[in-house]
């Protein structure tokens, strides 16, 4: 595999020294070797950790217990039932 650290790091706005540049090139073969060797799919669920397990909420649709006006009346402002608010972008 070649990879051209000197390019990689142009694009990456790095000045590496000519000295350096075998060390970066092993270390980056490195990286892309373990990123190669990745499991392609990671649906396996013994990968995950028993410990620290993620439970899930469900998801529940809840009814608004406050209509809009009553959300609204306190507003400095409402205009067709949103707030209006200073601009603050120009």
């Amino acid at each position: 595999m070649n990879i051209d650290i000197k390019h990689i790091a142009k694009l990456a706005r790095l000045r590496i020294e000519d000295e350096e540049l075998e060390k970066f090139k092993k270390d980056m073969e490195g990286i892309v070797e373990m990123v190669e060797n990745l499991p392609n799919d990671i649906k396996d669920e013994s990968l995950l950790d028993p410990e620290n397990s993620m439970t899930l909420r469900e998801d529940k649709v809840r009814e608004n217990k406050y209509s809009r006006d009553e959300l609204t009346k306190n507003a400095p402002h409402v205009t067709a039932g949103c707030l209006v608010v200073p601009k603050t972008v120009e």
